[in-house]
């Protein structure tokens, strides 16, 4: 078994050794598994029980004060599980994966996916609230009310990650959730203009040497409008796997989905690149059309890429 992970682009976190520490264990943890959909859902199950990661337990929050989480997964023979918008669901990767093995769908979303979730055995009902959410929303001043005044209070909010509580102000590059002038002592700045970690997400791609397998799970975006549904998802765009190999990606959830990244990527393996080089091209073109940022991990029969244009993005790799 071979498995590539990633940890999500965004920002540089402020603890990337101990983030790393964990993502090595789930790449072992991952590595010896007997089958690659089991070691693409081991390994990220991991990440999403660490509040380091954007994705279960610490995932961000939408604007109506809750924490939904989605996931995809995808088979080299295109079977295909997804699951999106579930409150209280830590592992949505495991309910990716009953959707994919128990349903004739592709994707459920909800509170009927939460509901399936419980029939299947997944765990329902988790506080995926850390300290560092908790406290971060309660300071958000959020509305009561309509869409409508959401939308016009998340204008200026929308975006933040959540997957390193304890990174540095100024890691990011989205806009702070703290609206006072106070200044930053960290800074310098206002805190207005202080940036926080950018947007991320978690993901996998394993094989045995005959299947591919690829995965990616999320706690979504802060303060995106309630019910939003990224690309973490959506087949094609949040993750991708063909006989040629798999992709998971992280990054501008919109625009991943408007450029189908992961398909995008695959489709280079398609064409006979290998993996770093097909890696290397989906990320250049992302970049190209839509000025955004972005990160990708891939896997074929001779190797792992990686790719991102984003402050950073961690990875660790495994073989059993």
């Amino acid at each position: 078994m071979r498995i590539i992970l990633h940890g999500g682009a965004g920002g540089i976190p402020g603890e990337p050794a101990p983030r790393q520490a964990v993502m090595d264990d789930a790449a072992d943890a991952g590595a010896s598994e007997s089958d690659p959909l089991s070691a693409v859902e081991t390994a990220v199950r991991v990440l999403e029980s660490d509040r380091r990661f954007n994705a279960g337990v610490g995932g961000a929050v939408q604007s109506d004060g809750v924490v939904r989480t989605d996931a995809g997964v995808m088979l080299s023979d295109r079977q295909v599980g997804a699951a999106a918008g579930m409150e209280g669901v830590e592992h949505a990767v495991s309910v990716a994966r009953a959707v994919l093995e128990e349903t004739p769908h592709v994707l459920l979303t909800g509170d009927p996916a939460v509901e399936f979730a419980a029939d299947a055995g997944v765990e329902t009902g988790v506080d995926l609230f850390t300290d560092e959410t908790r406290e971060r929303w309660e300071n958000a001043d959020a509305p009561d009310g309509s869409p409508s005044e959401h939308l016009a209070w998340l204008a200026d909010r929308f975006g933040g990650s959540t997957s390193d509580p304890t990174a540095e102000a100024g890691d990011g590059f989205l806009p702070a959730l703290d609206n006072s002038e106070e200044t930053s002592a960290s800074s310098g700045r206002s805190a207005h203009d202080v940036r926080l970690p950018g947007h991320d997400t978690v993901g996998a791609v394993a094989t045995d040497g005959e299947t591919f397998a690829s995965a990616t799970s999320t706690g979504g975006r802060w303060f995106a409008l309630a019910g939003r549904v990224g690309d973490v998802p959506q087949v094609g765009s949040g993750f991708y796997a063909s006989p040629a190999g798999g992709a998971s990606t992280t990054g501008a959830g919109e625009d991943i989905a408007r450029v189908t990244l992961a398909r995008r990527a695959v489709g280079h393996l398609e064409r006979g690149c290998d993996a770093q080089t097909a890696a290397d091209l989906a990320i250049e073109e992302f970049g190209e059309l839509t000025g955004s940022s972005a990160g990708i991990i891939l896997l074929d029969d001779e190797g792992f890429g990686s790719a991102f244009n984003s402050d950073g993005m961690q990875t660790s790799t495994a073989s059993n």
